[in-house]
């Protein structure tokens, strides 16, 4: 036991020590952070060389919603690998082809036409192109609570902090308030009046903008990355209400939260809505092989029938990403997935989480839908302060480092945001990993009670 422990220590240091050589790693300061070693993971976990297990709350970074190491979907890449690793995106391929079509069976509505991409940011960049040369307009709209990628038209469009360091201040962006009742901007007193200020308030921009140089509303059909911010029901009809009055396209965002994560195929299919463009990734395939993309309404289409499309990408549709989509879009259909995550929002996490608000002073509010929930965390539940400030950093943050630390010592890896925890496990976790990921929550929450004023 000796040896084989020696063995994975320094497997683990060779790999640390490398990583810290030659992996320069996104949104960090590369001298201020200590990556974990990852050795494997199956599952709703991973784990790591010094054989500490971690069930996983927050599915990779939201993508792994059918878990890890999926049997059919691994098998699936490795028997398209052994027939045909890679072709031009130009080409007719039956892998491709057959991802295409068993995505657009499930788009809201009519949205038959899939162009493909690497991942999320590609899909925004490319929805608002579209919608750019469809329209004839410069102009887009997007929300200030609201996460669209870091590629450079979508992280401009990005709401949340993440966008200061980019921020060209030429993009043709205009950011407005979107509902979030917990934190109202528009001073409302419920969920209706939140929404019904929220329409009049884009409506309002719309109008000062000028319509007509307005292409596009891009919309996450739920906010995740802000907060899982979950509209009113009468928001998205309305915001699509407003789009077509004024001849704008609506494009949705359903890079996180598309495929199962919130109980639906999409999250749309919650409010009968059916955008012009909606983005996708993530989910698609549970990220065992980048992959993202756009599907298009009959009418941004026929815009391209005679007129080529000005863009494209070397790997647009790669066959092994295609293979696994084919493969995870099967199991999820096979196994009940998509119920399944809807079933475990209903009767165990959304009833689990609200029971832990009741014990622990320092949760404000529990909010989500199916495998998709959010505490936020607070100093004060009656003046609703953050535990921490908005963008926190360094001592500010502190009080959230404390509870994420609480979560990994108990087992748990957290995804943690701001003053928040996104509860985001895989969409077929099991009830007990369910029950078990609650208990560690419970008691890392009181590290939390210990912060508050």
């Amino acid at each position: 036991m000796n040896a084989e422990a020696d063995a994975l220590s320094a497997a683990r240091d060779a790999v640390k020590d490398a990583d810290r050589k030659h992996v320069f790693h996104s949104w960090s300061a590369q001298d201020l952070i200590d990556p974990l070693a990852v050795a494997g993971a199956e599952g709703s976990y991973f784990w790591d060389y010094d054989g500490n297990r971690y069930l996983d709350f927050s599915s990779a970074l939201v993508y792994t919603n059918i878990g890890y190491q999926h049997p059919k979907v691994t098998a699936a890449i490795q028997e398209q690998a052994a027939r045909l690793c890679t072709v031009a995106p130009g080409f007719a391929v039956d892998v491709r082809s057959e991802a295409a079509r068993l995505i657009a069976e499930r788009t809201p509505g009519d949205l038959d036409q899939i162009f493909f991409t690497n991942g999320g940011a590609e899909a925004v960049e490319n929805a608002v192109r579209m919608a750019r040369l469809h329209t004839g307009r410069p102009k887009v709209m997007s929300a200030y609570r609201s996460y669209h990628g870091a590629t450079s038209t979508a992280i401009n469009l990005t709401g949340d902090a993440r966008r200061f360091g980019n921020d060209t201040a030429t993009a043709g962006v205009v950011h407005f308030w979107g509902p979030f009742a917990y934190r109202s901007p528009f001073y409302a007193a419920n969920e209706a009046e939140e929404c019904e200020r929220a329409l009049r308030h884009l409506e309002d921009t719309i109008v000062f903008e000028g319509p007509q140089s307005i292409a596009a509303i891009v919309l996450e059909t739920v906010a995740g990355a802000p907060g899982v911010l979950v509209h009113p029901d009468g928001y998205l009809p309305g915001v699509r209400a407003l789009c077509d009055r004024y001849g704008i396209l609506l494009v949705l965002d359903e890079v996180m939260v598309g495929f199962g994560r919130t109980g639906e195929w999409f999250a749309a299919d919650h409010w009968g809505v059916v955008p012009d463009l909606l983005c996708f990734a993530k989910g698609v395939n549970s990220g065992y092989v980048p992959l993202g993309g756009v599907a298009i309404s009959p009418a941004v289409a026929a815009t391209f029938a005679t007129r080529p499309y000005p863009g494209g990408l070397t790997y647009s549709g790669h066959v092994l990403a295609c293979a696994a989509a084919v493969a995870t879009i099967n199991v999820m259909a096979e196994e009940g997935i998509v119920e399944q995550s809807a079933r475990t929002g209903a009767e165990l996490l959304g009833p689990g989480l609200r029971a832990l608000a009741e014990r622990h002073p320092s949760v404000g509010e529990v909010r989500g839908l199916g495998t998709f929930w959010a505490l936020e965390l607070v100093r004060d539940p009656a003046t609703r302060e953050p535990l921490v400030p908005y963008n926190a950093a360094g001592a500010d943050n502190a009080p959230m480092v404390a509870f994420g630390a609480a979560c990994k010592k108990g087992g748990l890896w957290p995804l943690i945001a701001g003053n928040r925890i996104h509860v985001a496990p895989p969409c077929n976790i099991s009830a007990e990993d369910v029950a078990k990921g609650l208990e560690i929550l419970d008691e890392a929450l009181s590290v939390a009670d210990a912060h508050m004023a």
